[in-house]
């Protein structure tokens, strides 16, 4: 069965979320309706790297896609997918994979950017978080650092399922300003369900001075509710790349 590396952006805002769900419209939903009028069956999968967020943005998720039976290059898929997908969502490449190549778990690590606008944006307002208070970035960049590493992030993320462990070894959680926009890079092996968003909320208290930086390590040492309180919203999260 022929399968493909599939590698897609796409605006999270008229959508929820990534991964099909009945009674809602989803990029993985309108994926698969796309390939089953290219390859006129319903024989197929559609398996993203990670399940993004309802609201969360994406400028290189990967998926693969299998396939019955396609005497389709990689190349005439690209293009009949694309004329058939919405505006919001399109597919940047198409290459031919190995038999046992998948998306998920194949993936070694994943990278996100969260965008901060420190004004009031007419044009972006869909793709920030707006913060209106001043930020001390020393403070972010110091809290930053406690959490680099291999940690237990029970306090800062959702688990699909009960058993699922909640360690995460975070590598890489950069802040930098790009003119009027704060931008938090974070990387890891994988993210726990809203791993990112608490993060990026609790970093902001943190630069608001209403949470000392040390609170950031209590939060690794002991379950707290306090980062699902300080969730970020999903429009300033993008899905910047999958490495493998």
């Amino acid at each position: 069965m022929p399968r493909f590396k599939i590698t897609i952006e796409y605006d999270g805002n008229r959508y929820a979320g990534w991964q099909v769900q009945k009674n809602a419209r989803t990029v993985q939903g309108e994926l698969l309706e796309a390939a089953y009028q290219v390859f006129d069956t319903r024989q197929l999968e559609f398996y993203g790297a990670g399940r993004t967020d309802a609201g969360v943005h994406a400028r290189g998720q990967v998926a693969h896609l299998e396939v019955a039976a396609t005497r389709l290059s990689p190349e005439q898929i690209l293009m009949r997918l694309n004329d058939l997908l919405s505006h919001d969502v399109n597919i940047l490449s198409v290459e031919k994979a190995g038999p046992r190549f998948h998306a998920r778990h194949d993936a070694k690590s994943r990278h996100y950017v969260y965008q901060i606008s420190r004004r009031r944006d007419a044009f972006g307002k869909r793709y920030v978080w707006w913060i209106r208070d001043p930020l001390n970035l020393s403070a972010m960049r110091a809290a930053a650092a406690v959490l680099v590493g291999f940690h237990d992030f029970r306090s800062f993320g959702d688990t699909e399922t009960p058993d699922q462990s909640t360690k995460v070894d975070l590598t890489r959680l950069h802040i930098r300003e790009e003119g009027d926009r704060v931008l938090i890079e974070i990387s890891a092996s994988h993210f726990l369900w809203k791993m990112v968003r608490r993060i990026v909320g609790v970093l902001v208290e943190v630069g608001r001075d209403k949470l000392p930086p040390e609170a950031v390590e209590q939060f690794l040492d002991a379950p707290s509710r306090e980062p699902a309180r300080l969730t970020a919203p999903p429009s300033g999260l993008f899905l910047e790349r999958v490495d493998y």
